[in-house]
């Protein structure tokens, strides 16, 4: 479509340039188009650039002062100034002349500007910042040199003024009246923010303030690139000559966030006493009892109002060490999102912080939570969110000193959750590390004075889709947030959606002040929670629909599941679900139920521990048995990458190329060095050590261009060879060799003729490991594929969903494939080993019609097949006294229990997301009811603007609820389920 309108274009380019040139000339006859004397000045910023004599611009642009101008030389036009044709800007009286003003005032000058004397903070008398800009020695000109635009006048009351259409000189004529104010409110009346106060020189308006901040908060601008900007508008061919206010617009920009932010919070002045958070807004679907939930909810007993929350840390929000730290000027310390400084000072200082070792697996939270940057006075920022909307929470944003310390989360969660929670008593809380954090969280706040949280609420811990699988398995089960009850489809990973948001402007105030930079993340953050408030509606409704078409296809699978099993299993089962989650809160282990329970067969890393505790087999060294599952994982990897080599075809893609190769160099090193290390467990001789003609390194391309399902292994390193042989071709940069120096690779003969037996034998125990390792995937796979097909693929009523279930059954084939090819590869060295007939009678040969003849044992019920009906890795005896049928029915347990979780956060998710259209409108309503508060007092107080502004603020909110009501009648035409006047 682009494309199109790119080609209808074409045919006008020439037209287009001719009359780009055309508008460098001016009109025939140049005269002015107001009273037709000879025209000198063009207005590009005003419509059709009209061509005006001295007098007629100046006039004319009374109620434009900083509209940009040209003059025309007698053969171009070139870039002047409003300043030069005489242009004054008069203060009060509606911009007319002030009659108390001195008849007999210096008239403006508009010849040569001289240069003026420099000084500080932008006032313009003695001593006073210079206007002229500076430059190097090397760089310097005369100030003759400086285009007459770019000089500031000099004998006059002139004011350097920046606004959106770059830098001006304007000479401010104050009223002069008996009582009229000062001169800074004056120019503040007039849309004009004053640098300085006491002889102010410099002033912003309000329009390049605005712009500024939204540049800010929309595209990260910092201020000086904005003020790069704004010189290259003043004059592009000369920006460096531009008077610099770079350090002023960082000031008053300061003064004007805060003023927008006492203005949206309808205050009118700041003496009022103030509290935590005031000055920003929270989220408008979250249940807030007394704003959007009614005194006549049930908070406690309805799981609707549960709080979800996310906690998160962000190393991105850096800051350095201050020059004077002593010397700084807060304007709203604990007024936004980021705590109050001194009180969370105080609480650091009085809290040590002890080190805790995880249970789980070594994640960087915990493990860096110490690490120490000296250079930086902040290593990052810890906030609290919620998990459902992704609303920042009022005074709960933290900064690090060090690492992700739970100290610091600990006073982000309970100041969070001391926000509007009257009457509420369940929390659902998600973070990267709870398994180990919520261990701790109780003790630390009991032995806090400055720590509260109530005893009687009752938080559930969880962790994020995307971060739990990197934990322990039976995290998943403890912590998913597709297990609690409550939840509804939430994924516990929005907060990092919001690091993104604060990240635009994170990189801007590493080298602020700290009070700067707290205004300055507080006001993204409050911008990041308004645009979440407006498009709330919109979003509500896109999860409404997802959830209505979600619950159809989730009860549907779990009805199928429920057909297939005896009541007697449904009654059990359910049973084990409503026990497992009543007893969660206090131990999250009893959701283990939700994971197959089968004693399973041993893994190879059981073996493995085995025989590292057993005492020392004799003329076996110390840790043969971890160097030889360090041979089985390096075979392992091994065969996976040249099946992804193989799935990914002959022309991958530059990225894929480049993971192949990262992996394989990988390889290439772990196989080195256990090649290194079986010269020693294999008893090398001397005799038996190769030339140096080869590094050891190797391209493991093995099998690339031929590979399919069976072709992943090879029978070929499998034979009675002899130790160099083996070493020989294990070294060699032979792209095609399978050969690792394990004792499967010389033969059972061979291994008895040099006394390798017991290490033979040693790796039979760990090949019986591996096999069971790799049957057991086989079997969660082939389920997992079934699963699919019946409650996904066949129910999709779209190619969209077709589309994801297709890509899900394709990941599933690839662990198959893998699964398949380690077993076969397995075998095969079971069989060099010399394993007896019942251990090859137990591991069959796995044949390719194995991996598809799961699927019809969803046709009948789990109660009637039969083992005829299944492949034999299916019944075999896991362990011996294992029932045949017990692997498939804890098959239906573990997905009939996962359907019903599914099932049950999806309806959870429906119900959810309806009381929150009803909590969104109540809060709408709420807040229009406030500010109709605000209005009849500053009206009854005579105070026009506040209650003018108030009453426009009513509007806002007023049409956001009717628009979301709108959205949710068009969804449902025949519920009304919002009352209004809550």
């Amino acid at each position: 479509m682009q494309n199109d309108y790119i080609r209808e274009w074409l045919p006008y380019r020439e037209d287009f340039l001719h009359i780009l040139l055309d508008l460098e000339a001016p009109p025939l006859p140049r005269i002015c188009k107001i009273c037709q004397k000879d025209g000198v000045y063009r207005c590009p910023d005003c419509m059709h650039q009209p061509l005006l004599c001295t007098n007629c611009c100046r006039t004319t642009h009374a109620s434009h002062p900083f509209h940009r101008i040209q003059q025309w030389t007698g053969n171009f036009f070139e870039d002047s100034a409003l300043h030069m044709t005489g242009l004054q800007l008069h203060l009060g009286h509606g911009g007319a002349p002030c009659p108390s003003a001195s008849a007999n005032e210096a008239p403006p000058l508009s010849g040569q500007s001289q240069p003026t004397t420099a000084g500080k903070d932008g006032d313009q008398t003695k001593g006073d910042r210079q206007d002229t800009p500076t430059m190097d020695d090397d760089e310097w000109e005369d100030v003759d040199n400086i285009p007459l635009h770019l000089r500031p006048p000099v004998g006059s009351k002139h004011l350097t003024i920046v606004d959106v259409t770059g830098v001006h000189f304007v000479l401010v004529r104050p009223c002069q009246c008996p009582n009229a104010e000062s001169y800074p409110l004056q120019l503040f009346r007039a849309k004009l923010c004053p640098s300085t106060f006491d002889k102010p020189s410099t002033a912003f308006t309000f329009s390049v303030l605005d712009d500024f901040l939204r540049d800010n908060v929309e595209c990260g601008t910092s201020g000086m690139n904005y003020y790069s900007k704004l010189r290259r508008v003043t004059s592009n061919v000369f920006p460096h000559l531009v008077v610099d206010r770079y350090r002023e617009l960082l000031r008053v920009a300061r003064q004007w966030r805060l003023l927008k932010l006492l203005k949206w919070s309808g205050f009118q002045d700041n003496m009022n006493p103030s509290k935590d958070g005031d000055l920003v807004i929270f989220c408008a679907a979250c249940p807030q009892p007394g704003i959007n939930v009614g005194p006549t909810a049930n908070l406690d007993e309805s799981w609707k109002y549960t709080r979800a929350v996310v906690m998160d840390g962000n190393f991105k929000a850096e800051h350095m060490h201050e020059r004077r730290p002593d010397d700084q000027v807060w304007l709203m310390d604990g007024r936004g999102f980021m705590v109050r400084n001194p009180p969370y000072q105080a609480y650091l200082k009085a809290t040590p912080h002890i080190t805790e070792k995880s249970s789980c697996n070594n994640h960087k939270a915990i493990s860096q939570a110490s690490a120490s940057h000296g250079k930086l006075n902040s290593t990052g920022v810890g906030a609290t969110a919620c998990a459902r909307h992704g609303c920042f929470y009022l005074h709960s944003v933290v900064d690090f000193q060090k690492g992700e310390r739970q100290l610091n989360m600990d006073y982000s969660l309970t100041h969070a959750l001391s926000y509007n929670m009257t009457g509420i008593e369940n929390v659902l809380c998600f973070y990267d590390i709870n398994c180990a954090y919520m261990k701790n969280l109780r003790r630390h706040i009991e032995s806090s004075d400055l720590l509260h949280l109530p005893p009687s609420l009752r938080i559930t811990a969880g962790i994020g889709m995307w971060h739990v699988h990197g934990h322990k398995k039976e995290c998943y089960t403890r912590y998913s947030p597709l297990f609690i009850k409550g939840a509804g489809w939430v994924d516990g990973e929005i907060i990092e959606t919001l690091w993104s948001t604060l990240n635009i402007v994170s990189a801007s105030t590493r080298g602020m002040t700290s009070p700067h930079r707290q205004e300055l993340l507080d006001f993204q953050m409050n911008d990041s929670n308004f645009m979440k408030m407006i498009r709330m509606a919109d979003s509500l409704s896109r999860k409404l629909k997802t959830a209505r078409a979600s619950v159809v296809l989730a009860r549907d699978t779990f009805e199928r599941f429920n057909k297939a099993i005896t009541p007697e299993q449904q009654r059990n089962w359910g049973r084990q679900e409503e026990t497992a989650l009543l007893r969660r809160v206090h131990d999250p282990s009893v959701m283990d139920v939700f994971e197959i329970q089968l004693k399973k067969a041993p893994t190879v890393h059981a073996v493995e521990l085995r025989l590292l505790e057993k005492s020392p087999r004799q003329g076996v060294h110390h840790g043969a048995a971890s160097w030889i599952t360090r041979g089985l994982a390096i075979e392992e990897a091994e065969i996976i990458l040249n099946i992804y080599r193989k799935d990914n075809g002959p022309n991958p893609s530059e990225l894929k190329r480049l993971t192949i190769a990262r992996r394989a160099e990988k390889l290439s090193a772990d196989r080195s060095r256990f090649i290194a290390d079986g010269r020693i467990y294999l008893r090398v001789d001397d005799e038996f050590e190769r030339s140096d003609e080869s590094d050891g390194r190797t391209d493991l391309t093995l099998g690339q261009d031929t590979l399919d399902d069976e072709d992943a292994v090879s029978n070929d390193g499998y034979s009675d060879s002899s130790l160099v042989e083996v070493f020989g071709r294990a070294s060699s940069n032979d792209p095609t060799s399978p050969y690792l120096p394990l004792p499967s690779k010389f033969g059972s003969a061979y291994c008895k003729a040099k006394k390798l037996h017991r290490l033979a034998q040693m790796e039979l125990e760990l090949r019986m490991g591996q096999a069971n390792d790799a049957l057991h995937g086989l079997r969660l796979a082939l389920a997992d594929k079934a699963v699919i097909f019946r409650g996904v693929v066949r129910p999709a009523t779209n190619y969209s969903m077709r589309t994801r279930a297709w890509q899900m059954i394709h990941s599933i084939d690839t662990s198959v494939k893998q699964c398949a090819a380690i077993y076969r590869q397995c075998r095969l060295a079971m069989i060099s080993l010399g394993a007896d007939s019942d251990i090859l009678d137990r591991y069959q040969e796995l044949q390719k019609s194995h991996l598809s003849a799961t699927a019809a044992a969803f046709t009948q019920g789990a109660h009637d097949h039969r083992d005829s009906h299944l492949p034999w890795f299916w019944t075999m005896d896991i362990p011996k006294d294992t029932d045949s049928k017990s692997w498939l029915s804890e098959f239906y347990r573990i997905h009939w229990l996962r359907a019903k979780a599914a099932k049950d956060r999806w309806e959870e998710e429906n119900e959810l997301v309806t009381s929150e259209f009803v909590w969104v409108v109540n809060f709408f309503q709420y807040r229009a009811k406030r500010w109709n508060e605000i209005y009849m007092a500053k009206k009854l107080a005579g105070n026009r603007g506040a209650a003018c502004y108030a009453a426009r603020q009513q509007a806002v909110y007023d049409r956001l609820a009717e628009q979301a009501e709108l959205i949710w009648q068009g969804m449902n035409p025949d519920d009304n389920p919002f009352h209004h006047g809550m």
